[in-house]
């Protein structure tokens, strides 16, 4: 097995990806960021015989095959054309872009370049996905008609250790980003296991602002979720989250043909509910099949070591197999950079109350050249760029003044 030589850039998030590069013989070989305290502790888990860069500009020129980034939510893009145009394969942190423009950038990129491009989407990869997408596959349920797709993510309020490691600082993107944007959680696992493109998006705010003056909150988006509907290229519709705050905390997925439905049950751990009516049932099947999924795979003792129920191993896998057999990512460019549309302009749609917006085909240079100047943003910019676009469905939101000292006091106890 040929062994990859990869850098990592942005050693929080991408420290949680060290064991499974090594696990898949990856030899990493530089990591960067600007952050010492993450730097230090990449140090502490890699030793000697890695490079350590806080510049980016040096961690490029280190010699590698690969990269995963792992930078800020919001800035992924610009770091993974220049890759591209070294010839270095990028593994991209979702999401793909943070404006249209940056979309339209992209595409172009990997299209000129050798190197692959691949979204770091890992919860198509989790158990009970990979179920639903088996049982797609296979066909029984029909043709596609709906899916749905939640990431709900609700944090408690008194929880000192979340702003220390997510939101170190104060114009944070976590605390402007619109609750369309972080979409891949919820779109991509039903995208990957249906096949199916959105084409046209539509979003509705979930408004509820923390009104707890003793919690510790900075953000400055008060809509607990977006509900987000799109019309897809094989006449199926999809509802979805983005990252939402509602109820108990889950990740669910449903998935409904002409003849049959799967979904794994909120609640109920990776339980999978399949069922038929029963004149559609096949032969082996009961109208209601409730069942554990399993992994089949031969890494599965690797696989339950890691993140987000075994996806991070194997969406590094994925990729790095990618590259060895010189095989065309699931998540390549295309697929990427639609649901970064889905989610901006869904955010369009839900600031004007569930307008629909039309999702360009960025593999057309006609809708890319509509885009290539769109730059418009909810989220400060690397320099200190101001936000062109709100982040809350009602603008003039913030947050109390009492939310906010706890949020200061938290940070600032950050060791």
């Amino acid at each position: 097995m040929k062994q990859i030589k990869i850098g990592v850039f942005g050693c929080n998030r991408g420290g949680d990806y060290f064991r499974s590069l090594l696990a898949n013989n990856a030899d990493i070989v530089a990591v960067c960021d600007k952050d010492d305290f993450w730097l230090n502790k990449a140090k502490e888990r890699l030793g000697d015989g890695v490079a350590y860069y806080e510049s980016f500009d040096e961690f490029i020129e280190h010699p590698m095959d690969a990269v995963l980034l792992a930078n800020h939510f919001n800035e992924h893009a610009p770091y993974a054309i220049r890759f591209l145009e070294k010839g270095v394969h990028v593994l991209s942190e979702c999401t793909a872009a943070g404006t249209m423009a940056e979309c339209v950038a992209l595409v172009r990129a990997a299209e000129k370049s050798k190197a692959k491009y691949m979204l770091c989407e890992n919860y198509p990869f989790m158990k009970f996905n990979r179920e639903i997408k088996r049982v797609c596959d296979e066909g029984t349920l029909g043709k596609i008609l709906y899916a749905e797709g939640e990431y709900n993510h609700p944090g408690d309020g008194q929880d000192k250790s979340f702003p220390q490691r997510y939101v170190p600082y104060a114009t944070h993107w976590r605390y402007f980003l619109p609750a369309t944007y972080y979409v891949t959680h919820s779109l991509a696992p039903i995208m990957y296991a249906t096949g199916a493109n959105p084409i046209r998006v539509t979003a509705m705010p979930v408004y509820a602002p923390n009104q707890n003056p003793n919690d510790i909150v900075g953000t400055h988006n008060g809509d607990a979720a977006a509900i987000i509907t799109t019309l897809n290229d094989d006449d199926s519709v999809f509802r979805f989250t983005g990252c939402a705050t509602f109820g108990a905390h889950h990740n669910a997925y449903r998935v409904c043909g002409t003849e049959g439905q799967i979904e794994n049950l909120r609640g109920m751990d990776e339980k999978i509910m399949l069922r038929y009516n029963k004149w559609s049932k096949p032969a082996e099947m009961e109208t209601a099949n409730l069942y554990d999924p399993q992994w089949n795979h031969k890494d599965e003792d690797l696989i339950v070591k890691e993140g987000h129920g075994g996806g991070d191993f194997l969406v590094i896998q994925e990729f790095l197999n990618c590259i060895r057999q010189d095989k065309k990512p699931p998540f390549d460019v295309y697929f990427a950079t639609r649901m970064s549309a889905v989610a901006i302009l869904g955010g369009r749609s839900m600031m004007e109350r569930g307008v629909p917006y039309d999702i360009p085909d960025f593999s057309k240079e006609e809708d890319r050249k509509k885009w290539e100047n769109d730059t418009a943003s909810p989220c400060y910019g690397p320099n200190g760029e101001e936000p062109t676009l709100p982040c809350c469905s009602h603008p003039d939101y913030k947050p109390m003044e009492s939310q906010l000292n706890r949020y200061y006091e938290a940070i600032n106890e950050r060791k």
